[in-house]
């Protein structure tokens, strides 16, 4: 079985990005799970085991930048990756207003 997590940094602020929301999609669209970054910015389980396949995980970015008054070129961030193998998964999103980065975690 594979499991997923995600951690989201404010590259500008240099500290975590609390109180994103951040859903699982499956290929077909099908919504598999949601939650809201913690106090450091995680997520630890997005509540899914998920089997071989392309997934996509959508973040609200414009929401967290409202509610520090600044403007966004990103209203939202979707990073699409591809599961292979057991066993978890870790999807970091480094972000800033105007540009975001994002690798394969341990």
């Amino acid at each position: 079985m594979t499991t997923l997590s995600t951690h989201v940094l404010d590259a500008v602020r240099g500290a975590p990005a609390a109180g994103i929301a951040v859903t699982l999609f499956a290929a077909d669209g099908t919504a598999l799970g949601a939650a809201t970054t913690d106090a450091d910015g995680r997520v630890g389980d997005l509540g899914a085991t998920l089997p071989a396949g392309t997934y996509r995980l959508r973040f609200d970015t414009a929401a967290y930048f409202a509610a520090r008054g600044q403007e966004t070129f990103y209203p939202e961030v979707t990073i699409a990756f591809g599961v292979g193998a057991s066993g978890h998964y870790h999807v970091p999103l480094l972000l800033s207003p105007f540009a975001y980065s994002t690798y394969r975690g341990s």
